[in-house]
């Protein structure tokens, strides 16, 4: 017979979907801080870019090997064309008008956005890593960023566990709607991932199976 460890020390398995690299590093980091509940594996896909997001979302949903597969990604510009595209994908996939609501969690205009909510209440009007630089070398020293593996490197040195503490109360008084130019529900990920009872996860699934 087939021994099995106790219930007690099962994971439940998480798969987020990141749209690049700048939120793959980022998530990463914050799994190597060990700020999340012991109780969630949560594993990071980079889809390497937003317009591959919906297919792998597809290929890990069905693969089974996950209690939960959620996406992290921009919204990018006005009309957000692209990332209404990865919604419509995720409720068609499911055939759940809003199916995308439950699973997708978003930075409006850019993950950047969450980023610093780190060290300041900030409100970014753009995406654009030319525009946001001044204020990513004011808190974090970072100097030109453009995105480059060593800036992402020196960037993620300066997030620690105290000051996510920080931006977690932050991104709490952020608005809720990916409409909203300076907006996020990324504080709805970290409740989830900081909670003792995993029930958010049959909720969802339920949701997404109706």
């Amino acid at each position: 017979m087939k021994s099995r460890l106790p219930a007690f020390l099962d994971k439940d398995k998480i798969c987020i979907i990141c749209e690049g690299d700048e939120e793959f590093d980022y998530l990463n980091r914050l799994k190597d801080l060990g700020v999340w509940n012991e109780k969630y594996e949560v594993s990071l896909d980079n889809a390497d870019g937003n317009g591959n997001i919906p297919a792998r979302y597809q290929d890990r949903y069905q693969n089974g090997s996950y209690e939960m597969v959620l996406v992290f990604c921009d919204t990018e510009k006005k009309p957000y064309e692209q990332y209404e595209d990865i919604k419509r994908k995720i409720n068609d996939f499911h055939g759940v008008d809003n199916a995308a609501e439950e699973v997708v969690i978003y930075g409006n205009p850019c993950t950047m956005q969450i980023i610093l909510e780190h060290w300041t209440d900030v409100r970014l009007k753009s995406p654009a890593k030319k525009v946001n630089a001044s204020l990513i070398k004011e808190f974090t020293g970072v100097d030109h960023y453009k995105g480059r593996a060593d800036q992402r490197e020196e960037l993620m040195k300066h997030v620690t566990a105290e000051n996510y503490q920080e931006m977690y109360c932050r991104i709490q008084a952020m608005e809720n709607d990916d409409t909203v130019v300076g907006s996020s529900n990324f504080d709805r990920l970290l409740k989830y991932l900081s909670a003792d009872n995993d029930s958010w996860i049959k909720k969802i699934n339920e949701k997404l199976e109706e």
